[in-house]
């Protein structure tokens, strides 16, 4: 009977210590320190969904409402204006408040005809840089890998996670592609190279 037990014992604890899934908070002090969070703000900071970027590279669409550009005050009115598809991450709409905007992202306010592009200042921080309409149209993203896929179609993998199917076979790693937004194609490609702008 004391073997039994054991054997339960051992079997609960076994499926009671499994993961749960992915973690659903972050605390404010181990947020990123480019998002320029307050210590006394609270105890939690809004944690980026699972998106294109990594969480210490992006920026959650909460905090550039609330906390850069002041349309929101709290969370909550964050959300409300989320959910009201008011916001385009580069052409699409995001409802999700916490959705990872990261470097390039061109972020568009339509009801105040606003664009906006996420990029970093020169102390690693993501700035509030203002586009015209024109400039939305695009986005630059850097080259993470290029491969053959399967029946010999080569396709390269960008910063934000997009896969492009035959690429220009003069594209390498680490080269910058000058992308068109709506279409998904390539229009121009930069050289990774010395006194390359």
């Amino acid at each position: 009977m004391q073997f039994l037990h054991v054997d339960i014992t051992i079997y609960v604890f076994f499926f009671l210590s499994q993961a749960r899934g992915p973690k659903k908070h972050l605390k404010r002090l181990n947020a990123p320190k480019a998002w320029m969070l307050d210590k006394l703000g609270g105890v939690y900071a809004p944690r980026p969904s699972t998106g294109p970027h990594k969480l210490r590279e992006s920026l959650p669409i909460i905090i550039f409402l609330r906390n850069r550009l002041k349309y929101a005050l709290t969370n909550g009115e964050g959300k409300k204006i989320t959910m009201q598809r008011l916001i385009k991450v580069d052409g699409k709409v995001r409802t999700d408040p916490n959705y990872p905007a990261g470097f390039m992202d061109v972020i568009t306010i339509e009801k105040t005809g606003e664009f906006f592009r996420l990029i970093y200042d020169v102390k690693g921080r993501f700035t509030i840089h203002r586009i015209t309409a024109e400039e939305a149209k695009y986005k630059l993203c850097k080259v993470k890998r290029v491969q053959t896929g399967p029946k010999g179609i080569p396709f390269l993998v960008t910063h934000d996670g997009r896969t492009i199917r035959y690429p220009d076979p003069v594209i390498k790693v680490n080269d910058t592609i000058h992308l068109d937004i709506a279409t998904g194609k390539i229009l121009d490609s930069i050289r990774f190279d010395s006194g390359n702008n």
